[in-house]
């Protein structure tokens, strides 16, 4: 196997050396097939997606406060050992990228990490944050792993919108008085708690989120300067004098990172090298590890959520750090090696990343109960030695 310095990166954008099928081990008449796959099976959201943002339309506080745009047609690229082996749609479109959103999120924390700004996960979020958000005795011993692993059970209001409004579950007249978990032994996939973490992270980097992945993430790869990262229209505040507005972890009430495919791929390909964009490690080989650490079997996200993106009934999602996807016994994806991983978003939106195969896939806009399908089609299109 080639060392790390002998990978290929690919130049800053818009540079991007493609390689025909064949050139690096892969059929062209089966990637065909996969794009035609994906082509065939079209998500059945509307290209206005305004409507479409919510992802339950009987929550209260449903209301956007956010940016939307209109979604793009499926779109989608192939990477293999760094080139682009294939794409179809339109590659450069930036497009809403919804939860996918928490991967750069998680990954800007990873940033802080790896600085020292945050010295260890699991010190308490509030010692660092003394903005009242973890002042309460249920908030106080939060840690920053539980608001990252989505075990935190945060409780309180965010930019408008109550802890409990983001998918609530039980009797409606009784949702404002849910059950309080103790932090750590609940997971529920929940805007208003990853809007907290991003709201932290931003106290803590006393500086736009969006510069921080810019700087550290997104320039360093050779991202294009088109991508987005959006907040609320009332999520601002002022640090050391400056107004700021904190971004949000998704398109949950609008909001959230636009960016393009080609984007997404060089962020999946910093994922598929562990960190390290050519001879420099963007993100250390420990935080990789540690977002890709599964949440662990008492606090697995429940069946309801498996069925809203379109898995089957019993199969239950095993997350890392935010939406670090975890193929974990092969649940989500059968046709997939147990050690791939990916990043998703509602669309679906997914950035795949398959090491055992050198294997980067972006799909946007394919019905999500269809992944599994298309990605074993691009993996039946790898040449077996």
């Amino acid at each position: 196997m080639a060392s790390t310095h002998d990978h290929y990166y690919p130049a800053r954008w818009p540079e991007w050396e493609c390689r025909k099928p064949a050139e690096v081990g892969m059929s062209a008449e089966k990637i065909q097939r996969a794009i035609e796959f994906s082509q065939q099976n079209e998500t059945e959201l509307p290209h206005d997606l305004e409507m479409n943002t919510i992802l339950k339309l009987d929550e209260l506080y449903s209301e956007l406060i956010g940016p939307v745009k209109e979604r793009g047609d499926v779109t989608g690229l192939v990477m293999r050992h760094g080139h682009i082996v294939a794409e179809w749609g339109d590659t450069e479109r930036v497009d809403m990228t919804f939860s996918a959103t928490k991967s750069y999120l998680s990954s800007v924390a990873g940033l802080a990490f790896d600085r020292g700004l945050i010295r260890s996960v699991h010190d308490r979020a509030g010692d660092y944050v003394r903005d009242g958000g973890f002042d309460s005795p249920h908030n106080a011993p939060i840690t920053w792993h539980q608001l990252l692993n989505q075990t935190s059970d945060w409780q309180g209001t965010l930019w408008g919108k109550p802890d409990w409004a983001d998918r609530p579950e039980g009797d409606r007249s009784q949702w404002a008085n849910r059950t309080l978990y103790a932090p750590g032994t609940h997971w529920k996939y929940n805007d208003v708690r990853v809007n907290r973490l991003a709201l932290s992270l931003l106290r803590i980097w006393r500086r736009p989120l969006a510069q921080v992945l810019h700087e550290h993430i997104m320039d360093p790869i050779g991202a294009s300067p088109a991508w987005e990262w959006h907040g609320y229209d009332n999520s601002w505040v002022t640090i050391n004098g400056q107004h700021m507005q904190s971004v949000t972890g998704g398109g949950h009430w609008g909001g959230g990172l636009w960016i393009s495919a080609r984007d997404h791929a060089r962020f999946g390909y910093l994922c598929l090298r562990n960190g390290r964009w050519q001879d420099r490690q963007i993100l250390s080989e420990q935080w990789i590890r540690m977002a890709r650490t599964p949440t662990g079997d008492r606090n697995r996200p429940e069946d309801t959520y498996s069925a809203q993106y379109g898995m089957p009934a019993k199969c239950q999602v095993t997350y890392g750090y935010m939406n670090w996807m975890l193929n974990t016994n092969k649940r989500l994806l059968p046709s997939c090696p147990e050690t791939s991983f990916f990043h998703a978003g509602n669309g679906a939106n997914i950035i795949w990343v398959d090491q055992e195969h050198d294997l980067v896939v972006v799909i946007r806009w394919i019905r999500r109960e269809q992944l599994d399908e298309f990605l074993g089609l691009v993996l039946s299109a790898v040449e077996r030695a």
